[in-house]
């Protein structure tokens, strides 16, 4: 069972840039897929980005994709989510998530979830 924590979230105008960090421990974590999810008020939970077990293969929402950049480092256990050129609409709880299994966008693929980090981007 492994136990994730992300940290990194706050207020950022417009065009700025925030970096998310995840932090995991009680499994070694070379064996998930790790992903990025996000949740707006009245909004469904909807996928930001996976990362493959070793970093080889990452995917993307259209939405974010050219502008946010997934990574993972096993050895300190981490994955992080850096992202650029923020928009309003990027507003949302991020989460964290794990699996053991093939890694697709669905939410309920991944069975590991952090508690979330608030990032809220003003005008």
């Amino acid at each position: 069972q492994v136990q994730l924590v992300e940290s990194g979230g706050g207020l950022v105008q417009a065009g700025g840039s925030l970096r998310l960090s995840c932090a995991a421990s009680g499994d070694t974590i070379s064996v998930y897929v790790m992903a990025w999810f996000r949740q707006a008020p009245g909004k469904e939970r909807e996928f930001v980005a996976s990362i493959s077990r070793y970093g080889a293969r990452t995917d993307y929402a259209d939405s974010v994709k050219g502008r946010f950049a997934i990574s993972r480092d096993n050895a300190n256990a981490k994955t992080s989510l850096q992202m650029y050129n923020l928009k309003a609409e990027d507003s949302a709880v991020y989460y964290c998530a794990a699996t053991r299994g093939s890694g697709q966008r669905a939410w309920y693929e991944y069975n590991y979830w952090g508690q979330g980090t608030q990032v809220t981007v003003s005008p």
